[in-house]
């Protein structure tokens, strides 16, 4: 029986290369990719991501091959991404304790999410692509949270890179407030590699500066006393598996990225990078 991969793509721009190297992985071994945006809205990768002349500032080099560029470029103008599955049409709202006949709405929501623990028994993985997009419609989304707060529930793996990885860090029950990476072990964008300007997104004209969180602060204090940030400044590549998270760093973890997660579906991977 084929698998089918649940990938959620910010609509604010994602990384070509962060959503072309788990694909990759994918397509080869025959898995069905199931794309989903916040609105259904298609997603499209950030311009930079396709441009393998542009040269990443905190590296000081250009982190897209040309052969990169033109199979990123291919899958974004696909119609693979035409039809997104709309995370607010599918996913209830958790409502405000403000709001009138609060009870019966709070009765409603938990229904809802009981339905929505269904319906991702179709899917074997969960997969968030980085990029600077989700700083804006995924880090902070409450959609979001309960989407990853089900495959948890269902022992489900899920793949986070670069700043979509701060999606794991703020999803947390609603009663103990902790981060379901409490104890873990994960990598993510490091200090060193954060841009001092340029952090732009689609669809605004706005040119943020800095990001606006540093995600290895946010990873360092969510992981806790007994879990661990790996930042793996100088080394080429940093993914790790601490299941059922797995989590790259940036771009050029993206193929790696995507085949520990057909580890971990295939071979029952559950630690790797540390």
């Amino acid at each position: 029986m084929s698998r089918r991969i649940l990938v959620l793509l910010s609509e604010y721009g994602y990384w070509g290369e962060e959503l072309l190297g788990p694909i990759t992985a994918f397509d080869r071994e025959g898995y069905e990719s199931v794309f989903a945006t916040p609105t259904g809205k298609r997603p499209r990768a950030l311009p930079p991501s396709l441009d393998p002349g542009y040269v990443d500032p905190p590296l000081g080099r250009s982190v897209t091959t040309p052969e990169v560029a033109v199979a990123a470029r291919e899958l974004d103008e696909s119609n693979r991404l035409d039809a997104p599955l709309s995370l607010s049409a599918w996913l209830p709202e958790r409502p405000y304790d403000s709001e009138p006949d609060h009870l019966r709405r709070l009765e409603a929501y938990y229904r809802e999410l009981g339905e929505v623990d269904a319906d991702i028994e179709q899917y074997d993985a969960l997969v968030i692509v980085g990029g600077s997009g989700p700083i804006v419609d995924l880090a902070n989304n409450g959609r979001v949270h309960d989407l990853i707060l089900a495959f948890l529930r269902a022992d489900k793996p899920i793949l986070a890179e670069c700043y979509g990885i701060a999606c794991l860090a703020f999803a947390r029950d609603w009663e103990d407030r902790r981060s379901i990476i409490w104890g873990k072990h994960v990598t993510g964008h490091c200090k060193e590699y954060d841009y001092k300007d340029g952090t732009g997104f689609l669809g605004v004209d706005f040119n943020m500066g800095p990001p606006p969180y540093p995600l290895e602060y946010i990873l360092r204090d969510a992981t806790g006393p007994d879990g661990r940030y790996h930042g793996n400044v100088g080394r080429e590549t940093s993914v790790i598996v601490d299941y059922p998270f797995v989590t790259a760093r940036s771009t050029p973890d993206s193929f790696l990225s995507g085949e520990k997660l057909v580890d971990v579906l295939e071979t029952g991977l559950r630690r790797y990078g540390w």
